[in-house]
């Protein structure tokens, strides 16, 4: 009985807008992706130029509801774990600890 309860000080539950907020930033970059990838399809040019447009816009919107569900500090977290331009920084650090 007592597994049932979550927020017994080892688990703190997320609320669904965090959940929610967080599957829209995974879906960002995807739509971006396929935005990248579309043009290189056997469709028609007016086809292409629609599903690249949609991509463009929806991905946006999506990062931006994802910001305001998750929050801006989670974002920027994020973002820079994500730039390549902190990945050598990260390992500075770590060689200079050593």
């Amino acid at each position: 009985m007592e597994k049932d309860i979550v927020s017994n000080g080892d688990k703190l539950k997320k609320p669904f807008l965090f959940k929610f907020g967080i599957g829209l930033l995974i879906l960002y970059p995807i739509l971006w992706g396929l935005a990248a990838i579309v043009p290189f399809t056997p469709l028609a040019t007016h086809i292409k130029a629609t599903v690249v447009t949609v991509c463009i816009v929806v991905g946006e919107i999506f990062f931006l509801i994802g910001v305001a569900f998750v929050g801006k500090e989670v974002v920027t977290k994020y973002k820079s774990k994500l730039n390549p331009k902190n990945w050598r920084k990260k390992g500075d650090k770590q060689k200079d600890e050593k």
